[in-house]
């Protein structure tokens, strides 16, 4: 463990300790919720391009379904009980080695991380519905991108990323079957009950 540890504190101040103006811009807008609003708006619209309206629907329910999932479970369930501080937050003996980009630095705990989580669960989720590598590669591409923006910023340690990107992938896979399972069985219980009218 002290092995990790000590890798983990590494990699984040490799990271965190190469600055330039031009990338702090740029990872204070990627580490950013709101920037990717249009984004978003863009993988709807291909979505609904790509597949069936159902199918679109579906996958919408089932992204609204994982995120909630993986924000909550990590954030309200998982932090509370590990307790582990942010490598920004003041009482960490390792804030003294952060570089703090732009005033980033959010309170609470660190492990796991909601954005690796959450964009992880996003990705692979989207990933089984459009069958595409391409669509794949640059799926993952920016879901790696936005937790490497959160140890540029000091935010997060590796693991807190690992493990949130681990939970955020199980948990886009898994609402996505529990939707579809849903999609099949509601409308058969549905009828079902009509039948017995």
């Amino acid at each position: 463990m002290e092995i990790i540890s000590d890798l983990d504190q590494q990699i984040l101040l490799f990271f965190n300790g190469y600055h330039t103006s031009f990338l702090d811009e740029t990872m204070a807008l990627i580490t950013s919720k709101w920037i990717w609003i249009p984004f978003y708006l863009f993988l709807i619209e291909l979505l609904f391009k790509r597949r069936s309206t159902k199918t679109a629907i579906l996958t919408l329910i089932a992204v609204a379904l994982a995120i909630t999932l993986a924000d909550q479970i990590c954030a309200s369930l998982i932090r509370p009980y590990v307790g582990r501080l942010r490598p920004c937050n003041p009482d960490n003996p390792i804030f003294s080695y952060i570089t703090l980009v732009k005033n980033i630095h959010p309170g609470g705990y660190s492990w796991p991380s909601c954005h690796a989580a959450n964009t992880f669960a996003l990705a692979t989720l989207l990933s089984c519905v459009m069958k595409s590598r391409k669509f794949t590669i640059f799926i993952f591409a920016w879901a790696i991108i936005v937790s490497i923006s959160r140890l540029y910023v000091g935010v997060h340690y590796p693991t807190d990323l690992l493990c949130g990107a681990a939970i955020g992938s199980a948990l886009g896979y898994l609402s996505l079957v529990i939707v579809n399972y849903l999609s099949i069985e509601i409308p058969k219980l549905y009828s079902a009950i009509r039948s017995r009218d």
